[in-house]
This record gives structure tokens, sequence and C-alpha cells, in this order.
């Protein structure tokens, strides 16, 4: 086994779970109100992409031995249908607009001071924030879409999260004909008004505030279709698992010049589709076999 692999499968053997989230070093973590914006010290290529998360961090190495990693295929199996009418699901409007930052791995709307919360199983959890990947992390049936956002709570006493996975498809320029015969076809609104400010953060470090956003859109929205639940981890490191996913069956809509501008400011920022939840993770499943192919010192092998 090469030193690489090897520096890889002793960093992950000796970390233990960490509570954190997808978008890690956000505002999940405690900071005062001037700090400056953290900049994430991960990445999604070269040598601080997914497959060398666990080398950056001892605190990362579920990232190469979880069990139970997001994102994943979903498909029929890996998950429970819930109808979303059936869930309490509350995010309040903000008239004065969110907080929107630029962590270098995303960007992502603050919403922290908004009241919301997510009731599952008779737990709560508060709302935190929103951020967005490039392309879709989770797959739909084995098809990949555009862009996935992450609407992230946390439950305060136990500080377990749980996070709406919703798919983010492309549309053309609407018409008037095309939009009377498929009223979905149009981008969404509360995607538009977001975006439309995503100019003003085009580097890690800067922020800015929203135009009003209409929550009840996204609300009213999810409640039409139904949650594929499954537990998992958070997508970026250190990847802690026991995450509540509830991942949507109904997909935002946004235009394509929209995202073409988002593209340009986010980049690629998506982690590789899992292994299936309760099954070996993928790298400890390479390093297995690498591990196991690899030619004993001192021996010849012999070819016929």
């Amino acid at each position: 086994m090469s030193s690489a692999l090897s520096r890889l499968f002793l960093l992950a053997a000796s970390v233990t779970p960490a509570l954190a989230f997808c978008g890690a070093h956000t505002h999940l973590d405690r900071r005062a109100d001037d700090d400056g914006i953290p900049i994430a010290t991960f990445g999604y290529a070269g040598s601080t992409s997914p497959l060398l998360w666990s080398t950056l961090d001892a605190a990362n190495g579920l990232c190469s031995t979880g069990a139970n990693q997001s994102p994943i295929n979903m498909i029929e199996g890996q998950f429970q249908l819930i109808s979303a009418s059936d869930t309490e699901l509350t995010i309040p409007d903000a008239p004065e607009g969110v907080l929107f930052e630029n962590l270098g791995s995303t960007v992502e709307i603050v919403m922290k001071d908004l009241g919301g919360k997510f009731v599952l199983e008779g737990k709560e959890y508060s709302l935190l924030q929103a951020h967005f990947h490039n392309p879709s992390e989770h797959m739909d049936n084995g098809i990949s879409l555009p862009m996935e956002m992450h609407v992230v709570f946390q439950d305060a006493e136990t500080k377990e999260i749980a996070v709406i996975g919703v798919y983010i498809d492309l549309v053309p320029t609407p018409t008037a004909a095309r939009s009377r015969i498929l009223p979905r076809s149009t981008p969404s609104t509360l995607l538009e008004t977001i975006f439309s400010s995503i100019g003003d953060i085009g580097s890690p470090g800067t922020k800015t505030t929203t135009e009003p956003l209409i929550m009840s859109e996204l609300v009213e929205f999810l409640k039409e279709g139904s949650f594929q639940r499954y537990s998992g981890s958070l997508t970026t490191p250190p990847c802690s698992e026991g995450v509540a996913w509830s991942v949507s069956t109904e997909k935002l809509l946004l235009s394509k010049a929209t995202y073409k501008t988002v593209r340009d400011v986010v980049g690629f920022n998506s982690r590789y589709p899992q292994n299936e939840p309760g099954t070996e993770n993928l790298i400890a499943l390479a390093l297995g076999q690498a591990t196991a192919r690899a030619p004993v010192a001192g021996r010849r092998e012999r070819y016929q």
C-alpha cells in the first residue's frame, strides 16, 4: 500500500465522530457579530478534494470510514417515503431580507433568526440556514440535477442536524404559451430573488443582504410533494453521521441565465455519491482492495 494510502487509513482510523454540518464552518459555529466570514479549508478538486478530506484534519475520519455517508443515489429501498403535508414545517418570510455569504465552499443564506422549525418524529429542529451545491449531491434515481439546495435545521438541545434537500432543475426563458400549458415551467421567484444578489458576493469572504424573501413559497411548494427520508451524514467535513435527511420529491426551477451566474460564483462543489447506507465506505473499500492486491515485499510474482 502506498504511503499516501497508508496515511489516509491511519488518520481515518484514529478519529471519533464530531457534530457539524454540510457547509461546515458556517453559522452553526458560534461567533461574534463582528467576526469575519470563516472560509472553508476543504475543497472539491486536487489535494483538498473529497477523496482526501480525511487527511486535512484528524476530525474528518468518518469521511473515509463512515458506513452511513451522504449523499446517496435516491432509489427505492434506500429511503422511507412520507407525505410532506404530514410534517410540521415553518419558515417565516423575511421582509427585510437575510444575510447572504460566500464561504468559499458554497453560498449561504443565514436564517437562524427567522424562527423557522421542522418537526420530525416529535423532535423539533430550529432553522439555521440554506446553502447550494452545483451540481446536485443526491442523485434522483441515478440522475444528477443541475443544483441542490440544503435547508439546515438543528435541535437546540442535542445539536443533532436535520436537512431538507431540494433538487433544482433548469427551465428556458418562459413564454406565455408555455406558462399556460405547464404552470410549473416558470422559475422559482424565491431562487431568482436570492440569486439576484450573488454578484455582490463573488469572492470568498464577502457578504450582502438579499432582497425581501417570501419563504412561504418554498413551504407551500414542499408540502405538495413527499419527503424521501433516511439517516445519513454531513456532505462536507467532518462528515458526521446521524443527520436526518428529507429529500423532496418536488423540484425547484431556475432560469438558465441565473444558473450560469450562480455557477460562475459557486463553481463545482458536490461530493460524489456514497455507498448504500449501512454498507462499507467506498474509500475504505478501495483501500482494502488496494491492500489485498499489493505485492508482498520480497516475493517475486510469477507470470505464465
